[in-house]
């Protein structure tokens, strides 16, 4: 490269970055901006100091708000990532119901109710409901999941297979709160659904293996009378996929890095299959990438085909490789509404059982942990017992 050519790509590198922070001006302006205006300035008429306090509280909150999330996530700092995840979720709710607030408040100005009384009363409102809904959502995502039962009938099921019961876990994303009793807890309600199969699709820790080691351990502990299988999940790829994968091996779990096992039971079989994130290919790490042919090389083309998937997006892949089930997790439900509206622009699926082609259907968990802010709103965890059946 010339020294003029480097001249010019200096700007062109800069450009991204530039539009990029850009961007997340944008974006922290109007989380932290739109909740101001509604609580401090639009008509409210609150006496000078009381806004201007507030004021340097928003102001403060939003300037420390990206440190925090470049030090916690990006440092690895466990406080950091804690108050700033939390930081995150308390400004989404603000945020959220301050726009419903402001949409509100045209609706009594045509009432004819007169500030400051209506941005008052807004103002009230936002906040009670605000706290309601964190109060709730914290519970939510702190408590061991429900169990959630589905019946799932895949037509070329052998007879001797019906019944056959797959508990899937997703998304526990052990991270910077510990969690150590909740996922012993998990753990005995897995337990307690006397599974078959046992199924992990990924996400499974936000941090290096030694850092969570608490955290994970109890999945040793995890029993199946005949498969426990796991997959990774994008958050393994920021974590240590490699740690991540022998761990789980330690633990006694059949990490299904693009290959297949078969489950044989009554005299019929079920080819149980994984395939890697589709965000591994861009890890750089060798022969991590979502490879369908790999997993199920030498398989039994007449037996019927349940695959793990991290992401319900790789439901294409399934359909062209005559999968019957696929499992996912990676939307957790949208976690915190209304994030569901942008889960879907990426996503198939938010939740639940799906039908993709005439022989493919797709099950898509809620998740079973939580990831960042710790809340769940409109969007409860789950453990999930699906029970397949022959027709």
């Amino acid at each position: 490269m010339s020294v003029g050519e480097a001249v010019e790509a200096k700007p062109r590198r800069r450009a991204p970055r530039a539009a990029f922070s850009a961007l997340v001006m944008v974006i922290l302006l109007l989380l932290f901006g739109v909740p101001w205006a509604t609580l401090l300035w639009s008509g409210n008429a609150w006496p000078g100091p009381v806004v201007a306090v507030g004021t340097v509280v928003f102001v403060l909150v939003a300037g420390a708000f990206p440190v925090l999330m470049l030090r916690g996530h990006g440092g690895h700092s466990d406080t950091a990532s804690r108050i700033a995840d939390t930081t995150l979720g308390v400004i989404w709710v603000l945020f959220t119901w301050s726009v419903i607030g402001q949409a509100a408040g045209l609706g009594l100005a045509l009432l004819g109710v007169a500030d400051p009384v209506r941005s008052r009363v807004i103002t009230a409102a936002v906040l009670l409901i605000s706290v309601v809904l964190l109060v709730w959502g914290y519970v939510e995502a702190m408590r061991v999941s429900r169990v959630r039962r589905v019946d799932v009938v895949l037509p070329r099921l052998g007879p001797g297979l019906d019944g056959l019961r797959v508990v899937l876990i997703t998304d526990t994303h052990y991270g910077p709160i510990d969690r150590s009793r909740w996922s012993r807890g998990v753990v005995e309600v897995v337990n307690s659904l006397e599974p078959d199969i046992v199924a992990h699709t990924g996400d499974i820790a936000d941090g290096q293996v030694e850092q969570r080691l608490g955290m994970s351990t109890p999945l040793r502990d995890v029993r199946a009378t005949h498969a426990r299988v796991y997959v990774t999940g994008n958050h393994e790829y920021f974590s240590g996929a490699l740690g991540w994968v022998e761990h789980m091996t330690s633990l006694g779990w059949d990490a299904l890095h693009n290959r297949h096992l078969v489950v044989t039971r009554g005299g019929d079989s079920l080819v149980v299959a994984g395939v890697d994130d589709r965000t591994a290919a861009g890890s750089g790490l060798p022969g991590h990438h979502a490879d369908h042919v790999a997993a199920l090389a030498g398989a039994d083309p007449d037996l019927p085909i349940l695959l793990l998937a991290h992401q319900p997006q790789q439901i294409a892949g399934a359909v062209a490789h005559g999968v019957d089930l696929q499992l996912s997790g990676h939307t957790h439900g949208g976690q915190m509404w209304p994030f569901h509206y942008l889960v879907r622009i990426d996503q198939p699926v938010l939740q639940g059982l799906s039908r993709h082609s005439e022989r493919t259907q797709l099950y898509t968990s809620r998740g079973t942990g939580f990831w960042g802010p710790p809340f769940r709103i409109f969007a409860p965890s789950e453990i999930t017992l699906l029970t397949l059946r022959s027709p």
